[in-house]
């Protein structure tokens, strides 16, 4: 780990890592928005394909051009294909979700992952979370109830699929961390793609002529393939901008900005699909928005007190 008192970010390199981490938020509801619009003639298995296979072929020339080579330690296979794995899994769940849930109602239960993240980090890993955290994190439990309990009553089981997603991305958050100190982001999102895409396909080839709603793949028709590039297309700019941004920045800073990701949600859901969500709706998203800014301020004044005390003479 690199010592931060030797190696301050820039002024120029945080601004930069801010506007890379906007960027994310303004691209990555472009994914979902490609993926509804892609569901009403394309099953889900195949666009979640789409997005994996595209991602595999748009990072190709990226790692051919940095130079970057391919090769894994055989001891972090297994983590890899894990990763790989709860991607796919939460891509799958969510994209059944918005295929048809407003984007916003689904957006807004998948951030309860960061949460998720927190308390498996208290729990099981053993790490020193404060109650007040912890507390931050039930209340945004509270706000996701509020966002699914009217999608069930007017979605049924499907306002349930976003807490897959959620689960599965704060465990591939998890991994990711462990994977990130020894692969370059470039190579690990290529390697992810390949993996996933090789999981999907075997799965698009046995659900051939089942008739299943989800699985079953279809020749895409005319602007189809336009949804399913912009899929993959828009899944790899906005993840390669959100790994660069965490190069340049500290996550503290960046952190809070990940929200604006659900208003940029909700003005596209309302612009492209007429949805836009109900009062208990807004009530639960602005409760989550809240109660995970208050996280993130919690952290910020924890880890400047471990500084303040690491950097106190000795008594």
């Amino acid at each position: 780990m690199t010592d931060t008192s030797l190696s301050t970010p820039s002024t120029d390199r945080i601004l930069a890592g801010v506007a890379l981490m906007l960027g994310f938020c303004l691209t990555a509801p472009l994914l979902d928005v490609a993926a509804k619009l892609a569901a009403d003639s394309v099953p889900v298995g195949q666009i979640t394909a789409a997005r994996f296979i595209g991602q595999c072929g748009l990072m190709a020339p990226f790692v051919w051009i940095m130079g970057l080579s391919l090769r894994v330690a055989h001891g972090l296979w297994l983590a890899l294909v894990f990763r790989a794995a709860l991607l796919l899994v939460s891509t799958f769940c969510f994209i059944a979700a918005i295929s048809v849930m407003p984007l916003a109602d689904a957006l807004a239960i998948v951030f309860v992952a960061p949460f998720i993240v927190l308390l498996v980090g208290k729990y099981y890993f053993g790490e020193d979370v404060g109650p007040r955290r912890v507390w931050a994190a039930l209340v945004g439990f509270i706000g996701v109830l509020l966002v699914i309990q009217p999608s069930f009553a007017a979605f049924g089981a499907v306002a349930l699929f976003p807490l897959g997603t959620a689960v599965g991305f704060a465990f591939y958050i998890l991994v990711t961390r462990g994977l990130s100190r020894w692969m370059h982001p470039v190579t690990l999102q290529f390697h992810t793609g390949l993996i996933a895409s090789l999981m999907c396909l075997p799965v698009m080839v046995l659900a051939q002529g089942t008739g299943s709603s989800l699985l079953d793949p279809v020749w895409p028709e005319g602007i189809a393939w336009l949804w399913l590039f912009g899929v993959g297309f828009f899944a790899t700019i906005s993840h390669i901008m959100m790994t660069y941004a965490l190069s340049l920045a500290p996550s503290a800073t960046l952190a809070p900005l990940q929200y604006l990701e659900l208003p940029v949600a909700t003005l596209l859901g309302y612009l492209v699909f007429s949805d836009f969500p109900n009062t208990l709706t807004l009530t639960g998203i602005t409760i989550i928005i809240g109660a995970g800014l208050y996280m993130i301020h919690r952290e910020r004044v924890t880890a400047s007190q471990l500084v303040r005390a690491r950097a106190a003479p000795p008594i």
